[in-house]
């Protein structure tokens, strides 16, 4: 019963005995409990140092009064729990802030317009090898060619793939606009449309929107104040950039390439190959630009489109565009 202030079940024979008999000697008292003398020594030792008991003018062991005596053992236990509670309290404020430490780490959550502009950009600043991306035509915060770190990113040598979704090239100039002559050293190819942005870099740390952008709300007939202000989530969770990278990977695959440079060849030169004006017309063929949309697209006339298109099918032995596609992937002109 008394084990909660630290005696033992011997100790407390002891101390109940003396409580019973009143001031005794250690002998009478081993007497008494048929124990071993200095097994009731020890136990007396024990009561002596929590002030449960005494020693009297002539050497006797007697008792404090049990209420005064146990009233302040059980006081000062009560003490030492609540210094223990607040030494628990404490811990566990410690161990929250360690884990969130290392949970903000490697998660990030940037939110309104600026701060997740701010991250695209530190992401392309910060990247010291590979970007790659998924870009949807309906940007949320940042529009494409409008990144002055995608600039100083390619000067320093980073390594862009990136996949467009087609309706981007639908306007007139937007190989030039959209991409921008800066992108040269990158590699981009485009499909119908990808599900959601992704920025990856270094094969390390992945951007991910968490809100859709207020075309894609307005497009399914939802008001804009439903869309909220934009967020996005940037991890350098292992198991989540691992999932972004299959998925760039299974896009990339399946995505038509595009020939961005301009070498400036005449595009009635060079018969025997195709130009490289050729290969922009046929970027955007590929994709499933009408005739008329890459003449608007490239500002030439469609008759001038119709006339390369046509030299590409002779270059390439064909009678239909179908097999023009064919043939230009087994030849790797846009590769």
């Amino acid at each position: 019963m008394l084990g909660i202030l630290g005696l033992d079940e011997l100790t407390e024979r002891v101390y109940r005995e003396l409580i019973h008999l009143g001031p005794s000697s250690v002998e009478a008292l081993a007497l008494r409990l048929s124990l071993d003398r200095d097994r009731v020594h020890r136990s007396v030792q024990m009561l002596e140092a929590k002030a449960l008991a005494s020693r009297n003018a002539v050497g006797q062991v007697q008792t404090a009064p049990p209420q005064l005596a146990l009233g302040a053992l059980l006081t000062a236990q009560r003490h030492a729990l609540g210094q223990a509670e607040l030494t628990a309290a404490a811990l566990a404020e410690a161990y929250h802030s360690a884990s969130t430490r290392s949970m903000h780490d490697l998660v990030e959550v940037a939110v309104g317009a600026d701060q997740v502009r701010q991250r695209f950009e530190h992401i392309q600043l910060s990247a010291e090898t590979e970007l790659l991306a998924l870009v949807q035509s309906t940007p949320e915060v940042v529009e494409p060619g409008q990144s002055f770190a995608e600039e100083e990113a390619v000067r320093r040598g980073v390594h862009y793939r990136v996949v467009i979704e087609r309706p981007m090239l639908e306007e007139p100039g937007a190989m030039e606009s959209v991409l921008g002559e800066v992108l040269g050293p990158e590699r981009i190819r485009v499909v119908e449309s990808v599900s959601t942005r992704v920025l990856i870099a270094d094969r390390g740390t992945v951007m991910l929107p968490l809100t859709e952008s207020p075309q894609v709300a307005e497009r399914e007939g939802r008001r804009l104040d439903e869309v909220g202000e934009p967020m996005a989530l940037v991890s350098r969770a292992p198991g989540l950039v691992t999932a972004m990278l299959g998925l760039f990977e299974y896009v990339w695959q399946r995505a038509v390439p595009v020939r961005l440079a301009d070498d400036g060849l005449d595009a009635a030169s060079a018969d025997s190959a195709p130009t490289t004006l050729d290969l922009r017309i046929l970027s955007l063929l590929l994709v499933g630009s009408t005739d008329a949309a890459i003449a608007k697209q490239l500002g030439l006339g469609l008759r001038t489109v119709q006339r390369r298109v046509a030299h590409m099918m002779e270059l390439a032995g064909v009678t239909t565009r179908l097999q023009l596609g064919w043939q230009a992937h087994e030849r790797g002109w846009l590769s």
